[in-house]
């Protein structure tokens, strides 16, 4: 090589590397991106809206997002009624997540209001690819399954079996399945399991921060288990206290809980940055946790290491009185406005306190 073709191109592997090191710094400085934050529209059930109030409200609270969590939110599946939901969301500036129930035909929660297992899933898959959204959500079903003949071992390759016999649905219409840890059906790891079994590139996880206390996980160990194919969230907080049977849970809104939300927050944007916080406020009701008696564990997955956080979460915890409204003819109303406070309040802490949402 000449000397001076060497110094010139020496010389430009140099100002390369300087403008790489400028890129690098730069984006080191940069603020990390925003998390959207949304509603899951279980947090209003008592109201009964459908998807158009559902926008009207989560517009009026500045949510960057909407997770219609059930199909019974839409007043048709023609496809022409679903993409003017999607106008209207278009226009309210929301992104839409859609979501159904049970899709494993052996669970005790699975109903037959969409027809069989497979054909729930491809209307799902649908709605979805209607509505622009990127996944559609569905669950095992809940810690009754536990129960069954061949456990919730036999429950995941059954709900395997659906998902298999729909990937080219999915596929086809580029929408993802997100799988729920949903009322004690599937600890953490098992959910983990079911995902890798079917496969990364179509299957995740909708990380539901409330029932991780269902199978006796702390919410940022179940975090960390499913963070990295977390790809949609229901997520709220809770108090969790110790009994001498075990331990009891109450769902809270965010704040009013042990979850310690700018910790949360911060691993939430390394693990999985690009999925929006969305909150699903299910506060008021209690459900106790006998797990020192033995016959419990018949049923769960003992993993001491794992208990042991909850149970130092316990520790901290404390008991709470069960929301219930009155009887009378105001039941309703009481029930509707309790509803609407918790989530209201939750994403109000949430932009306040941990800086989440893209609106100002």
């Amino acid at each position: 090589m000449h000397r001076r073709t060497f110094l010139k191109t020496a010389a430009a592997a140099t100002t390369a590397a300087a403008f790489a090191r400028s890129d690098l710094l730069a984006a080191s400085a940069a603020p990390p991106p925003k998390i959207a934050l949304g509603l899951d529209n279980f947090s209003v059930r008592a109201l009964g809206w459908k998807a158009p109030e559902l926008i009207t409200y989560a517009a009026s609270l500045r949510c960057d997002t909407l997770f219609i969590s059930d199909l019974d939110a839409y007043a048709s599946f023609d496809a022409a009624a679903l993409r003017a939901v999607r106008r209207q969301a278009d226009a309210a500036g929301l992104t839409l997540y859609a979501g159904g129930w049970s899709i494993c035909p052996t669970s005790k929660a699975f109903k037959k209001n969409w027809g069989t297992a497979e054909e729930l899933l491809r209307l799902g898959i649908r709605v979805a690819q209607e509505l622009g959204s990127p996944v559609f959500r569905a669950v095992l079903g809940n810690l009754e399954d536990r129960k069954t003949e061949g456990g919730i071992q036999a429950r995941i390759a059954d709900t395997i079996a659906v998902i298999n016999a729909c990937r080219r649905d999915a596929e086809k219409a580029g929408v993802k399945i997100a799988i729920e840890n949903h009322a004690g059906d599937l600890h953490s790891w098992e959910l983990r399991q079911l995902i890798e079994t079917a496969g990364r590139d179509l299957v995740g996880a909708n990380l539901d921060s409330g029932n991780a206390a269902w199978t006796l996980e702390d919410p940022m160990d179940v975090l960390e288990t499913l963070g990295p194919v977390t790809i949609c969230s229901s997520l709220r907080d809770q108090q969790i206290w110790s009994t001498p049977e075990g331990a009891a849970v109450q769902w809270t809104s965010v704040g009013e809980g042990l979850i310690n939300w700018k910790a949360y927050a911060a691993r939430w944007a390394q693990l999985c940055p690009q999925v929006p916080i969305m909150i699903e406020t299910i506060s008021g009701s209690q459900r106790a946790f006998p797990y020192k008696q033995p016959d419990f564990w018949k049923h769960y997955d003992r993993r001491p290491e794992k208990l042991a956080k909850f149970e130092a979460l316990a520790a901290r915890g404390h008991a709470l009185t069960p929301f219930k409204a009155p009887a009378g003819p105001e039941s309703k109303k009481i029930t509707q406005d309790f509803q609407k406070a918790e989530i209201e309040k939750s994403l109000a802490y949430l932009r306040r306190e941990i800086g989440l949402g893209r609106r100002a």
